[in-house]
């Protein structure tokens, strides 16, 4: 049982992973992989007797690659900081290859029976050894992504939920991998798998509250392009653009110009971010990302634009205009846009958002090409 769950639950993170990639799923995919390919061999080895091929599978998923992955996902899930991420990465190599390697091709001694057997029972010192210090690894990657979690003014609770699954699964893997607990092992292991993917499954779940975040990344094939300049048509002012070059006099075209009105579904949004101390420059980077990825990616969302304001330091205002009430919607849940609130939460203290229902506008030619070049 505790197998085909595995399989499942790999099934679904993969499937998530090639919908939206980012390293957390895809560490959490490599985990599940792990455990799941060692729970198949115990299978084997349950019906079978264990042998010296399916010991080494169930424990090199169990011991070693469910953890390991597990705690690293977490940690990039958890941790922003640049340096510990590739500190991480570093790490992960050399607790991967070389401990695979040993647990792989160094000698198994004992007898074997149908129930799971624990890694000491069979492993000589040095493979021992090396899962140990593996092990401790997993514990310090858990606890650091559960501090910087923790001091994070927004989201706190579901990412440590999130955390607290992940590290659950890995507590759960690696007693059954020292202890073996008998015929009780593959129970304690299709919880950790459950867990594994419960965690996986919040961390998926789409989110529009600009306070929570979640793990990962733009779908660089959800869009298409679009044919056309969206702005040219919201701004096309022939009257005005007649005038530009022409006699200055309004009676010679029977008066001043007429101001068009837009279309009456035009929606507007306004969108006041205060900043904590600190924390503009940070914020103005992925407000510079996001503005890219929107004025790329989104036809309809007429304008996006983000304002400083000279007399309030810690204070953005993000005006957006749609070409209608369905646009506004895709905007909200455009990767993109989900991934700018996960990470705006750890910058922003406190929104305020005004939505507008458009009644009329005047602009002069080349406002849009100037504040969403396409």
């Amino acid at each position: 049982m505790s197998a085909l769950v595995g399989w499942s639950a790999t099934a679904a993170l993969a499937a998530y992973a090639q919908r939206r990639p980012g390293v957390t799923v895809i560490a959490w995919l490599v985990a599940s992989l792990g455990m799941t390919v060692g729970l198949s061999a115990a299978v084997v080895g349950v019906l079978f007797d264990f042998n010296n091929a399916t010991f080494r599978l169930l424990h090199i998923g169990i011991s070693l690659l469910g953890p390991l992955y597990m705690a690293w996902g977490a940690l990039e899930y958890g941790v922003r900081s640049a340096q510990g991420r590739f500190a991480s990465r570093l790490v992960l190599t050399a607790f991967t290859i070389v401990p695979l390697v040993i647990l792989s091709m160094d000698r198994i001694s004992g007898r074997f029976g149908d129930t799971f057997p624990a890694l000491g029972d069979h492993y000589d010192l040095i493979p021992r050894s090396l899962v140990n210090v593996a092990q401790v690894v997993v514990a310090v990657l858990l606890i650091t992504a559960l501090i910087a979690v923790a001091r994070r003014p927004a989201g706190r609770n579901l990412h440590l939920g999130i955390l607290g699954l992940v590290s659950l699964a890995a507590l759960l893997s690696v007693l059954v991998g020292r202890l073996g607990l008998g015929f009780a092992g593959p129970l304690l292991m299709l919880g950790a798998v459950a867990a594994l993917w419960g965690a996986a499954a919040l961390a998926a779940r789409p989110r529009r509250d600009p306070y929570d975040e979640d793990d990962d990344y733009y779908d660089d094939d959800y869009y298409d392009d679009a044919d056309g300049d969206p702005e040219d048509e919201l701004l096309e002012e022939p009257v005005r653009r007649k005038r530009r070059h022409a006699d200055p006099y309004d009676d010679y075209y029977d008066g001043p110009p007429v101001r068009q009105a837009p279309p009456a579904k035009l929606r507007g949004v306004i969108t006041i971010y205060t900043l904590a101390d600190g924390q503009g420059a940070g914020f103005d980077r992925i407000v510079d990302a996001v503005v890219g990825e929107v004025s790329a990616r989104e036809p309809d969302t007429l304008l996006f634009a983000c304002h400083t304001v000279p007399s309030a330091p810690l204070q953005r205002i993000v005006y957006a205009i749609y070409r209608d009430d369905l646009a506004k919607e895709e905007h909200e849940q455009q990767p993109h846009v989900i991934e700018f609130g996960r990470r705006a939460g750890a910058h922003v203290v406190a929104t305020n958002v005004i939505e507008l229902a458009l009644s009329g506008a005047a602009a002069s030619d080349g406002l849009a090409a100037l504040l969403m070049p396409r």
